[in-house]
């Protein structure tokens, strides 16, 4: 098990291979199918996203509201290929490292190891036990879009997996 510290840099990226399992600790943004949409659009009209891309790591989820004293609800990860249309646009923007389940298409697969990143997976149905990595949830974009605006979530040893590293390998077939 490896420690991460986000956001990442390259050495880090080029460290990780498929299958490392890792903890990661510091600063995740969060975004859905709807916040990718609208950060695609600003990026295409030259406007400027709530949130660094370069180096940044999103989440794609959409957490439940927090119950009393704590930042955030339960945490899953939405499945990521619906993203896929989005980070064509967004990896060569600057954005390294995507965390959700399941696999990703060939093309996206490529687009991170031409540009060095990393998809990261992280274990569905057990939402509630990845929520307590989260120690703050702060909301910095798209409110109307409820639990699927953009969050920045500060976390401590939150787990993953690496699924595709930035040589092109993939922990799928391996799997499967």
């Amino acid at each position: 098990m490896k420690r991460i510290t986000l956001p990442i840099d390259n050495e880090t990226i080029e460290s990780l291979k498929s299958g490392d399992i890792v903890l990661l600790t510091g600063t995740l943004y969060t975004a859905r199918d709807a916040a990718h949409k609208r950060l695609v659009a600003a990026l295409e009209a030259g406007e400027p996203l709530p949130f660094p891309l370069e180096n940044a790591a999103v989440y794609y989820v959409g957490p439940s509201p927090a119950r009393p004293g704590r930042p955030i609800g339960a945490a899953g990860p939405t499945t990521a290929a619906r993203m896929d249309p989005y980070a064509e646009v967004l990896i060569p923007a600057g954005l390294k490292v995507m965390i959700g389940k399941g696999q990703r298409s060939e093309q996206i697969k490529e687009l991170i190891a031409k540009h060095k990143g990393l998809y990261l997976t992280a274990t569905g149905g057990v939402a509630a036990l990845i929520a307590r990595a989260v120690k703050s949830c702060e909301l910095i974009a798209y409110p109307d879009l409820g639990p699927e605006a953009v969050y920045r979530l500060e976390v401590e040893d939150f787990p993953a997996v690496v699924a595709y590293d930035c040589y092109g390998n993939d922990l799928f077939p391996k799997i499967n």
